[in-house]
C-alpha cells in the first residue's frame, strides 16, 4: 500500500529484510504489509552494535547527544501527516488522534533530550585533602518493549529516555503496529544518530525477550504491556539481577463528585473514554459517582457516547475508530454478557457494528455490580463502567480495591476533597478535573500491579542511569 512504509530490521545502522506475518488493518482485516521477524543470529548483531554504539554515544558530550536528537524530532514533526497516515492504517485511530500521539512523541524525546544536558552529580564536603563526588552514568544497553496501542509515542518513551541519557537500545517493538518504530529508527538514521546506538527488531516477543534478557550486556529491561507478562520479564530479569521500569495495565477509577458541573464532567468523560477506542492503560474506566447526581450523570454520558462518530479513521469527523484487533471485539463482548447477567444496565452500545472490521461502540454500563468481571480486570476497550456511590469514602474504598494503580481521575470542586484524593487514592498518576495522565515534564509509572519506576520527569531519566561514588584522596 502506497501510503504504508516497508517494514524492516535496523541493526547496526543498516535496514534488513526478513520473513516474518502479514499486518492488518483493524478497519477492513486487509493486509498491509510483512512484518519480519528477527533471527537468534540478528539478535547477537544487534548486541554487538548495541555493546559497540554504546562506547561511542556514552562518550559523546551530554550537547552533542542532544544535537542529534532534536535533529530528529524535527524530522518527524516534518514527516508528521505521511506517520499518522501509516498509524491509521494499522491501529485504527482517528487520523487527528494519530497526528497529536506522534507530536506528543516528539515532545517526550525533545525534553528529553534537553534534560540529558541536566544528569547532575555532586560534590559531597568532606576534610582536606580528600574529594567525594557522586556520578550519573548512562546504565549500558537497554532491551526496550513497546505495545501496539501508541506505535510511536510508546517506543519515543523508552528511545528518548534511553538515548538522552547515553545509553544505547534495542527496541522489540509491536509486530501488530510496527510503522511508528520503524519511521522513529528512520529518523534517528537520517540525523545522523551513530551505528548501533538505536537498534530495531520484531518476531516472536517471548523467544525475543527471553534471548535478550539473560545476555550479559544487556543492562536495563523497560517495557509498557500486561501486568502477566511484566511479571513474566521482571522475574526473568530479577533472575540476572537487573533492574526494569514496567510501566503495566491500569483500571483507571473516575470520581465524580456531587458539587461538579455534570453535564460538562459527562462531556469530557465521553470523550477521554473514547480515545483509542478505550485500548489505553490510563483509559478512564470505573466511574465512581456519588448518589445526588448520579441519574443525571449517567443520562448525560449516555447521551454523548451515543453520539461519538465510529468509522474509518482516515475518514473526515471520525471520533472513535475500530479496535485494534479481533481479540478485544470478543473480550468486549464476554465482559459486556458478564456485566448484563449480574444485574448492570446496557445504556448505549454493547454489541459489536457490523460484519466487517472490528467496529465496536462506546459502550455505557450503569448499575455495575461489584463482582462482575469488568469491575476486577481491565476492560482494555471502550466500556465505560458507572457505579453508585454514597461518599467518597466509599469511592476510594472501591477505586482501591483492585490490583491496579496507575492513574486515576477526579472532577470536584471542593479542596477537601481534593486533598482527601491525593492523599488516600492508591495511583503513580491522578488527575483532578481533566484526563490528562501525563505530560513530558512529570513522572509516569503506577504502583501496586501496574508496575514501577518511571518514564518521563527527571525520575523517568534517572532510570537510565547508575549512580557511582568516587572518593579521591589527593596526595
Amino acid at each position: 500500500m502506497a501510503n504504508y512504509p516497508e517494514l524492516r530490521l535496523f541493526i547496526g545502522g543498516e535496514w534488513k529484510s526478513a520473513p516474518g506475518r502479514p499486518v492488518l488493518n483493524p478497519a477492513d482485516n486487509s493486509v498491509l504489509g510483512t512484518v519480519p521477524h528477527a533471527t537468534k543470529a540478528d539478535l547477537d548483531t544487534a548486541l554487538d552494535a548495541a555493546e559497540r554504539g554504546f562506547k561511542i554515544w556514552s562518550r559523546t558530550s551530554p550537547a552533542g547527544r542532544a544535537e542529534v536528537i532534536l535533529k530528529a524530532v524535527r524530522l518527524m514533526r516534518e514527516r508528521v501527516d505521511a506517520m499518522a497516515v501509516a498509524m491509521t492504517l494499522e491501529q485504527g485511530k482517528p487520523l487527528a488522534q494519530a497526528r497529536l500521539e506522534i507530536l506528543r512523541g516528539c515532545d517526550i524525546i525533545e525534553w528529553d533530550a534537553q534534560e540529558g544536558r541536566r544528569v547532575y552529580g555532586r560534590i559531597i564536603p568532606s576534610e582536606p585533602g580528600m574529594r567525594h563526588s557522586v556520578m550519573r552514568l548512562p546504565i549500558g544497553v537497554v532491551a526496550a518493549f513497546s505495545p501496539w496501542n501508541f506505535p510511536m509515542s510508546s517506543p519515543a518513551r523508552k528511545v528518548g529516555g534511553a538515548l538522552s541519557a547515553g545509553c544505547s537500545i534495542i527496541l522489540k517493538a509491536s509486530e501488530e503496529t510496527p510503522a511508528g518504530a520503524v519511521q522513529l529508527a528512520q529518523a534517528f538514521a537520517d540525523a545522523g544518530l551513530p551505528r548501533g546506538v538505536l537498534n530495531l527488531v520484531f518476531g516472536e516477543p517471548a523467544e525475543i525477550s527471553e534471548y535478550l534478557i539473560p545476555k550479559p550486556s544487556v543492562r536495563l529491561v523497560t517495557f509498557t504491556g500486561s501486568v502477566p507478562v511484566g511479571k513474566r520479564l521482571t522475574a526473568l530479569a530479577g533472575s540476572c539481577m537487573k533492574p526494569v521500569i514496567m510501566e503495566l495495565g491500569g483500571h483507571s477509577p473516575v470520581f465524580v463528585c456531587d458539587d461538579v458541573d455534570v453535564a460538562a464532567t459527562a462531556a469530557s468523560s465521553a470523550l477521554a473514554k473514547s480515545r483509542n477506542s478505550g485500548q489505553v492503560c490510563v483509559s478512564p474506566t470505573r466511574f465512581f459517582v456519588e448518589d445526588a447526581i448520579y441519574d443525571r450523570f449517567t443520562t448525560a454520558l449516555t447521551e454523548k457516547a451515543a453520539a461519538i462518530k465510529i468509522g474509518n479513521g482516515l475518514d473526515a469527523g471520525v471520533e472513535m475508530g475500530p479496535l485494534a484487533n479481533e481479540r478485544r471485539v470478543a473480550a468486549m463482548e464476554t465482559l459486556v454478557a458478564d456485566a448484563k447477567a449480574k444485574g448492570a444496565r446496557v445504556t448505549t452500545g454493547g454489541a459489536r457494528l457490523g460484519n466487517q472490521g472490528n467496529f465496536y461502540p462506546l459502550t455505557v454500563l450503569a448499575d455495575m455490580p461489584d463482582d462482575a468481571q469488568a469491575m476486577r480486570e481491565e476492560p482494555f476497550g471502550p466500556l465505560a463502567l458507572v457505579s453508585r456511590v454514597r461518599s467518597l469514602d466509599e469511592a476510594i474504598d472501591k477505586a482501591n480495591s483492585v490490583p491496579y494503580g496507575l492513574a486515576a481521575y477526579a472532577f470536584t470542586n471542593s479542596a477537601r476533597k481534593s486533598n482527601e484524593l491525593a492523599q488516600r487514592v492508591e495511583v503513580g498518576n491522578l488527575s483532578i478535573n481533566h484526563f490528562v495522565a501525563s505530560i513530558a515534564e512529570t513522572p509516569f509509572g503506577g504502583v501496586k500491579e501496574s508496575g514501577f519506576g518511571r518514564e518521563g520527569g527527571t525520575e523517568g531519566l534517572a532510570c537510565y542511569t547508575i549512580v557511582r561514588n568516587v572518593s579521591h584522596l589527593m596526595t
